[in-house]
């Protein structure tokens, strides 16, 4: 989707978002279904404006992506120099007026907004389901794919599905509960799988296909330990994975070279920035400064850095080891240990290596950010099958097949990690399926999901294999972000605050 994210969209967004800031100070703008849809056209224009805002500086290219990292036992702050707010997020004392969870609140409501809209115009058109319904369908799917990553990180918030024709009637929305809106996303996800089609045209992954909500779906029922449901969703997206064009990439490395945007065929969703290009914050990508070391040959930020002990417990046989972590660094033929580094510890690579077109140190790249890969279906549906009936042939064939793919390094075979010992007992299993989540989707914000939905907090921040211990972790306040400070001050409806803040 490269070249369909314009600046017209990136205007488009503008128009069509709110926050209960925004409504309060600045409620214009706002574009009427009747007034603006007149083809399928505009509905996917206004689709596309949704996505710019997850492809902005506030959600994918740093603000909410880095919080999630930072939550996690993976990812460390390395230069202690930078922003409070960072340090607030990663030390677990956090509060209300935390800058960077106030940056990226509004803009996920934006990006709902913008797809509300897109849906109501679709639904003006009185058009054929079939002609139709496929858009609304997408619009649909961006609204729950926010509403996952609100829900998991806020709880109880305002779910909001329709197109606000009155923008103070924001300001007295309440919240609502937790329960209920997965209910929703679950319906929105279901509407999805049935309407959207096989393959996005062009085979592209920045779009949602039928077997991209149905690996949501997977991974909402894993959340909600709906074992069966997860289980269910997975195996048909395994079943299936020729029909959607899923298949493991046979060099890890692969995944993370941004020059090769669509043509990674493990990609079940990622989301798209443009290469060198940034109307800041749209398409502002700055992952690659926020892992990069501070040393002169590189310009980075050394913010988002694990600890020695993430690097010193993975096996050195690992080939995503190597994959995974920056432990050398080499510019104009220099070679610089990681010691010498200002954070002297080694620093995240997936997001730096491979940039593809991209500023020098790495900002405004070319990723397409993978939010879901085909190797997590394989780890949903290890685990869930495990929680079923205990570790079976199935469940241990899952595993196995993300490990051999581990096993290839640039087409050499290697004997680590080797296949699953099949004597394990359930718990045993369940264990070894998280360590490989934990390493297969290293620093891709999915280990702080993991900590949350298994409640390993205690076990990963306070325990005494911690890799990153963190005694203030308090399970009852830290499993939620705090709503900002600034919307319940416009919209008292939003209270109570979450626990502990």
């Amino acid at each position: 989707m490269k070249k369909l994210i314009t600046i017209i969209l990136i205007g488009l967004l503008v128009n069509v978002s709110f926050s209960c800031a925004d409504l309060e100070e600045n409620p214009v703008g706002l574009l009427s279904p009747e007034g603006f849809y007149r083809s399928k056209a505009d509905v996917e224009s206004a689709i596309f404006g949704g996505y710019s805002g997850l492809a902005s500086e506030n959600i994918f290219g740093r603000q909410f992506q880095g919080s999630i990292m930072l939550k996690s036992d993976m990812v460390d702050i390395g230069n202690r120099s930078t922003s409070p707010e960072r340090i607030q997020i990663n030390d677990f004392q956090m509060d209300d007026s935390n800058g960077m969870v106030a940056r990226f609140w509004p803009i996920w409501f934006q990006v709902i907004s913008a797809v509300n809209s897109a849906e109501a115009g679709a639904l003006s058109l009185d058009l054929p389901e079939a002609e139709i319904n496929p858009l609304i369908a997408e619009a649909r799917f961006v609204r729950a794919f926010c509403y996952f990553h609100l829900v998991r990180c806020f709880g109880d918030l305002p779910y909001i599905d329709q197109f606000v024709s009155d923008p103070s009637s924001v300001k007295t929305i309440s919240k609502t509960p937790e329960a209920e809106i997965y209910n929703k996303l679950i319906a929105d996800m279901e509407f999805a799988k049935q309407w959207l089609p096989d393959q996005q045209p062009n085979d592209i992954r920045t779009r949602p296909t039928a077997g991209t909500a149905a690996s949501y779906l997977a991974s909402i029922y894993l959340t909600l330990q709906d074992y069966q449901k997860a289980y269910t969703e997975a195996k048909f997206v395994i079943d299936n994975k020729d029909r959607f064009g899923y298949k493991l990439e046979s060099d890890f490395q692969d995944l993370y070279r941004a020059e090769l945007g669509d043509q990674i065929k493990e990609t079940i969703f990622a989301v798209d920035f443009l290469g060198n290009i940034s109307s800041y914050p749209e398409n502002d990508d700055s992952m690659g400064p926020m892992v990069g070391t501070r040393h002169p040959l590189a310009q980075g930020y050394g913010v988002l850095v694990p600890s020695m002990k993430v690097y010193e417990t993975w096996d050195n046989r690992d080939y995503r080891k190597r994959v995974s972590f920056e432990d050398t660094l080499k510019v104009d033929g220099q070679v610089v240990p990681y010691s010498e580094f200002p954070e002297p510890r080694p620093h995240i690579a997936k997001w730096r290596r491979f940039p593809g077109n991209s500023g020098t140190n790495g900002r405004t790249s070319d990723f397409n950010y993978p939010d879901f890969r085909y190797a997590e279906v394989l780890l949903i549906a290890a685990e869930a099958s495990a929680e079923i009936s205990g570790p079976t042939v199935e469940a241990y064939g899952y595993l196995n097949q993300v490990r051999a793919r581990a096993r290839n390094e640039a087409g050499v075979q290697n004997s680590f990690p080797e296949d699953v010992p099949t004597t394990l007992n359930k718990a045993d299993f369940i264990d070894l399926v998280m360590d490989d989540r934990r390493l297969e989707l290293a620093f891709e914000w999915k280990r702080w999901y993991d900590i949350k939905r298994r409640n390993l907090g205690e076990q990963v921040f306070k325990g005494a294999n911690s890799l990153e211990p963190r005694p203030e972790f308090d399970a009852s306040r830290d499993y939620f972000y705090p709503i900002p400070r600034k919307e319940i001050d416009l919209n008292p409806n939003l209270k109570p605050q979450n626990p502990g803040y």
